[in-house]
């Protein structure tokens, strides 16, 4: 680095001579920062003067790019580099930023707004190329808030017109549990708690695949689904030694953060296991519960698909069998009892399999309670006065026409007063 120094933004010593139309400026290769500009012998107004003056006072290279704009760019090309991206992602995600910020309604916006839509456009680009990134890790590294991220998101696509496909639930849970520190001993990680790869990335897809399944992940946060999977896919792999390790002290040990749903997921998940449980014979004497199911999650992963059509069933299988149990009590009297009286002697003595529970999401199946607002209270009497207008409203035949005209002429006679136009 010729002459020394620091880059003022980043504090980088990395600064390198670049010639820029002719003229030598100094540059950080970290951030992109000019540091120093070289000079031309340009003028204001003509030749004339001979008076020399910078390259961006010269042209007016920076007026339409204000200081918040050239602080957002920065922001992009850093949000990149700590990702990891390639450098064409960079690019694109520039370009992004530079186009939803010529939109008044951005560049008016609030600064929490503006510190969003960086991460905003760098999803974008993730999620056009495939590559697995999911909101919470960019609202981690921007400590922003979710809501707020996901509300610009959804403005800028919009806005942009932008062809966003969605994640790959396959390439997400490859790419989260890479994270986790368990796949080498280390002073806090004992040795019994060390799990092969790709061993436990095979078993948490199948599980994370069969929660998908069976309405899990629809409408979900997808990450809290992922932790708990992996969480039962560790545990599964040695009963023996891990089953006593809750989820909590997992993700300690795993150097992840424990999404609030995730405890949720896992009883659901260990629920669907439950029912596959069920339909294997030599599992129905053993007595299962949510805790020794566990140690089978292999064999019912095996054949997952096989039990889970055992397992459940759908809405229209239900309206079947209820329309045929309709019509066999309808074949004659005293039929229909006889038949189901046979079909129960049949069965052997306290081995009747468990009936297949309905295959629906969990909002359907535990929707939340909803408190109703109470009535309005009325406070009509019938003695209220009724207008001829509105009385008009009502008559729909001529007879009644001709009533009515007979009796506001008795009453204007009676009275003595014109009756209302």
């Amino acid at each position: 680095m010729p002459g020394g120094g620091r880059c003022p933004d980043c504090g980088s010593t990395e600064l390198v001579e670049d010639a820029h139309y002719s003229q030598s400026q100094l540059v950080c290769s970290d951030c992109g920062c000019v540091v120093t500009e070289g000079v031309l012998t340009t003028t204001f107004s003509d030749e004339g003067n001979l008076r020399e003056v910078t390259y961006s006072r010269s042209t007016g290279e920076n007026e339409q790019v204000t200081r918040s704009q050239q602080r957002g760019l920065r922001r992009v090309r850093d949000l990149c580099r700590v990702l990891q991206l390639p450098s064409t992602f960079e690019d694109t995600a520039v370009a992004y930023y530079q186009q939803a910020y010529r939109h008044p309604g951005i560049r008016a916006a609030r600064l929490q707004k503006k510190e969003v839509l960086v991460g905003c456009c760098v999803l974008i680009t993730c999620r056009q190329h495939n590559w697995p990134l999911t909101m919470g890790t960019i609202c981690a590294l921007l400590y922003a808030d979710l809501d707020v991220f996901s509300g610009t998101y959804m403005q800028i696509v919009k806005l942009l017109g932008l062809d966003v496909p969605s994640l790959c639930l396959a390439d997400l849970v490859k790419t989260y549990c890479s994270s986790f520190k368990l796949f080498q001993a280390s002073p806090s990680v004992p040795a019994k708690y060390v799990e092969d790869k790709e061993k436990m990335l095979s078993r948490t897809l199948q599980l994370v695949e069969l929660a998908d399944e069976t309405w899990l992940v629809t409408g979900r946060h997808p990450l809290p689904v992922i932790t708990a999977a992996t969480f039962l896919a560790w545990q599964s792999l040695q009963p023996s030694e891990r089953l006593r390790c809750s989820l909590a002290r997992f993700c300690k040990l795993a150097n992840v953060d424990l999404p609030c749903p995730a405890s949720s997921r896992l009883q659901e998940l260990l629920a669907v296991l439950l029912r596959m449980a069920e339909q294997l014979a030599w599992l129905q004497v053993l007595r299962l519960d949510k805790r020794s199911v566990v140690k089978h999650i292999g064999d019912l992963l095996q054949h997952r698909h096989t039990l889970v059509r055992k397992a459940f069933r759908d809405g229209t299988a239900e309206l079947e069998g209820g329309r045929k149990e309709l019509q066999g009590q309808d074949l004659g009297p005293g039929r229909g009892k006889a038949e189901a009286a046979s079909s129960s002697s049949d069965r052997p003595e306290g081995k009747r399999p468990a009936s297949p529970a309905l295959l629906l999401p969990p909002c359907m199946l535990k929707p939340p309670k909803r408190i109703c607002p109470p009535p309005p209270i009325s406070t009509v009497t019938g003695d209220e006065d009724i207008s001829d207008s509105e009385i008009e409203q009502y008559l729909r035949t001529p007879q009644e026409m001709r009533d009515f005209q007979k009796a506001q002429a008795a009453r204007q006679a009676a009275t003595g007063v014109p009756n209302p136009p």
